[in-house]
C-alpha cells in the first residue's frame, strides 16, 4: 500500500517520503480501515521533527486523523464491514489502510463527506473541550479566538457562533482577514500582530473577553492577559509561535481570571465518559448542520510535501486533507 513514512527526523521534511509499505495486520480488538481521507494537524508536522511531546521513533507512518471505510472488525467492536468511520491515533493515518483499536474510531456523521469527517474530530473536540467543558461558554459572552485560520481555532469560531456567543477572531496574517470573515460570520476579525487590547475593548464596549482561546502563545499570550474580563478564562491550547510565555501571577490575581490548560485528548483519556459525551455532541452538531469544518484544500497523498509546507508557511485557512490512493 501507499503510505507517507518518516524514516528520519528533520526540520525540512527530508526524512519523509512515500513508500510502498506492507498492509497492516489487524490484531484482536483492532479495526482495519480503508482510508479515504487523512487530515493534517500541526502535531503531524512537529512529529516529523521530533518537536512534539509524543516522539515516535522512526520509521513510522505519519497521520493522526482519518476517515474511511471498515474492511474488517471484531463482532463485539460495535462497527461493521462497509461502515463509514472517523478517528485515528497518534500515527498511521496517512496510508491507504490503517489498523486501529476500535475505541479510536466512531461512526462518521452522515451529513459530512470523508474529507470533512477527517477534519472534524480533533479540531472540534478540542474546541468543545476548551470552550464548553472547561470554559463554560454561555450565549451572549464575548469570546476572543487567536490563530483563527488554523483548524482548532476555526473550529472554535464555528462552534462558538453556533452556540450563540459573540466572537472576535484574531489572526496574525492581515491577508487572511477577509477569508476568515467569509467563513463563519464572526462578529469581528482583527489583526493580532501588534497591540490588540484596544481593539478588543472597542468591539466589546470595554467589557473585554469572557473567554480567550490561545493556540499561539508568546506575544499573543502576553497581550491576551490584558484582554480577559474580570472573572474570565484564558484557555491555553498550544504554542504555535514557538515561545512558551511567562505569566506574572499578580495579573490574574488583580483581574480575577483563570488560566486553564487544555489537553483534549488527555482529558478524554482521564475522563472517558466525558470524552464520549463530547465526541457524541460534536457528531450530533455536525449532523444537525450546526457546525461545518472548513477545508482549505484537498490533495492527493502524493502531494503531501505541498500540504506540509503550506501549513509550515501558515498559508492555510482551515484544514488540508490528504487522499491516499488518489
Amino acid at each position: 500500500m501507499q503510505a507517507l513514512q518518516v524514516t528520519a527526523l528533520s526540520s525540512d521534511f527530508s526524512g519523509c517520503g512515500l513508500v510502498d509499505a506492507s498492509m497492516p495486520i489487524r490484531k484482536p480488538g483492532e479495526v482495519l480501515v480503508r482510508v479515504h481521507a487523512a487530515s493534517l494537524n500541526f502535531p503531524d508536522l512537529l512529529m516529523t521533527r521530533g518537536a512534539y511531546q509524543f516522539k515516535p521513533e522512526p520509521p513510522f507512518i505519519a497521520g493522526m486523523e482519518l476517515a474511511g471505510e471498515v474492511m474488517a472488525a471484531d463482532r463485539d467492536s460495535g462497527l461493521t464491514t462497509g461502515q463509514r468511520v472517523m478517528g485515528g491515533a497518534k500515527t498511521g493515518g496517512m496510508a491507504e489502510f490503517a489498523s486501529l483499536p476500535a475505541r479510536h474510531l466512531r461512526a462518521a456523521p452522515e451529513a459530512l463527506d470523508y474529507a470533512k469527517s477527517a477534519a472534524l474530530g480533533a479540531a472540534y473536540t478540542t474546541a468543545y473541550t476548551a470552550l464548553v467543558e472547561l470554559g463554560d461558554m454561555q450565549p451572549g459572552q464575548w469570546v476572543l479566538i487567536h490563530g483563527a485560520s488554523g483548524g482548532v481555532a476555526l473550529a472554535a469560531v464555528d462552534l462558538a457562533k453556533s452556540m450563540g456567543a459573540k466572537v472576535i477572531a484574531a489572526t496574525g496574517s492581515p491577508e487572511k482577514i477577509d477569508r476568515i470573515a467569509a467563513l463563519y460570520d464572526a462578529d469581528a476579525v482583527i489583526e493580532s500582530t501588534c497591540r490588540f487590547r484596544e481593539q478588543v475593548a472597542e468591539i466589546t464596549g470595554d467589557a473585554l473577553a469572557d473567554l480567550v482561546l490561545d493556540p499561539v502563545g508568546g506575544d499573543i499570550f502576553d497581550e491576551s492577559t490584558r484582554c480577559v474580563a474580570f472573572g474570565g478564562k484564558l484557555l491555553i491550547v498550544g504554542f504555535a509561535s514557538g515561545r512558551i510565555a511567562d505569566l506574572a501571577t499578580n495579573i490574574p490575581l488583580i483581574k480575577g481570571f483563570s488560566v486553564v490548560g487544555v489537553r483534549a485528548g488527555e482529558y478524554a483519556r482521564r475522563f472517558p465518559d466525558r470524552g464520549k459525551r463530547i465526541a457524541d455532541t460534536v457528531s450530533a452538531l455536525a449532523n444537525q448542520g450546526a457546525i461545518d469544518p472548513a477545508i482549505d484544500r484537498t490533495v492527493p497523498l502524493s502531494q503531501w510535501r505541498n500540504a506540509f509546507e503550506a501549513m509550515d508557511r501558515r498559508e492555510l485557512v482551515g484544514k488540508v486533507v490528504l487522499k491516499p490512493g488518489a
